[in-house]
């Protein structure tokens, strides 16, 4: 078992994908920490008829766990593409087979294939925080503020990225195996993160008792396990995209693990059962 997760690590490692794609989650991290610390130190936004200094309404440590979270969102799709392509580049380049025929086990190449992903997302994970505390931590003393008003806290949140990185990547790893065709794997995981999860979510408004649905997609669920609007004031949280009724950040993040337990068996099995050629 040992030797397929160190051929899993190996596969990733050996390209240079994995320096690429942990730049680009540092950059996505850099940049919108500091975008987001911009707009929170220095923007103001329109609460009834008045507008408020997002800076004076928000608590201080609120206001830095929005900032270090920033590009959340962007770093969580890169995460998805990331759990797609381990998957979907053995079916484009024909390597499935001999994957396949190195690990006869089927059920063994899928936990060797989970347990390299994860290790590959923390990885990615660290650099995307690294590039949060760039990014923000920049912002923030320059405009006096405190970078870490709440070790123990902030730590928490730093945490809480980490197993949302991890969780969309495992999701992307069974919809790698789901949908063999690599590209539209991703383009369906995007396309639903992004345009057609949000647009259900909206519809479900209009329908009575139907609404409660929503906080349990995958994109509230993430939102609610960071808590980004705690101790804020509702109508300023509204405004700043706060959903009515969201969960705890416990339940969301048992949400988002019961989603990529659902696609990592739901990978398994079907990597069990497909004929490979």
């Amino acid at each position: 078992m040992s030797r397929l997760v160190r051929s899993e690590l190996r596969k990733y490692f050996t390209t240079r994908m994995w320096w690429g794609m942990a730049l680009a989650m540092f950059l996505v991290g850099a940049l919108f920490a500091a975008f987001t610390g911009y707009f929170t130190l220095y923007g103001e936004m329109p609460v009834g008829e008045a507008m408020i200094r997002v800076r004076d309404a928000v608590p201080e440590l609120t206001m830095v766990r929005m900032i270090y979270s920033g590009g959340i969102q962007f770093a969580y799709m890169l995460s998805l593409v990331i759990g797609v392509l381990s998957m979907g580049q053995e079916f484009r380049h024909k390597t499935i087979s001999n994957t396949f025929l190195a690990g006869p086990r089927r059920h063994q190449v899928i936990f060797a294939k989970v347990a390299a992903l994860i290790a590959i997302l923390v990885v990615n994970a660290v650099a995307h925080i690294a590039g949060a505390l760039v990014g923000g931590g920049v912002l923030l003393a320059t405009a006096g503020e405190s970078l870490f008003p709440d070790v123990a806290a902030l730590g928490q949140t730093f945490a809480l990225m980490a197993l949302i990185l991890i969780v969309w990547g495992l999701i992307g790893l069974g919809l790698g195996v789901l949908i063999s065709n690599q590209v539209a794997a991703l383009f369906v995981g995007i396309a639903f993160a992004l345009i057609v999860e949000p647009i259900v979510a909206f519809a479900l408004t209009f329908f009575e008792g139907w609404d409660v649905l929503a906080k349990f997609f995958p994109s509230q669920a993430t939102t609610a396990t960071l808590s980004l609007y705690s101790g804020m004031d509702p109508a300023l949280g509204e405004a700043m995209g706060a959903g009515g009724d969201q969960l705890t950040w416990w339940a969301g993040a048992l949400t988002l693990l019961a989603y990529a337990a659902i696609m990592t068996l739901i990978g398994l099995w079907l990597t069990r059962r497909r004929d490979i050629t």
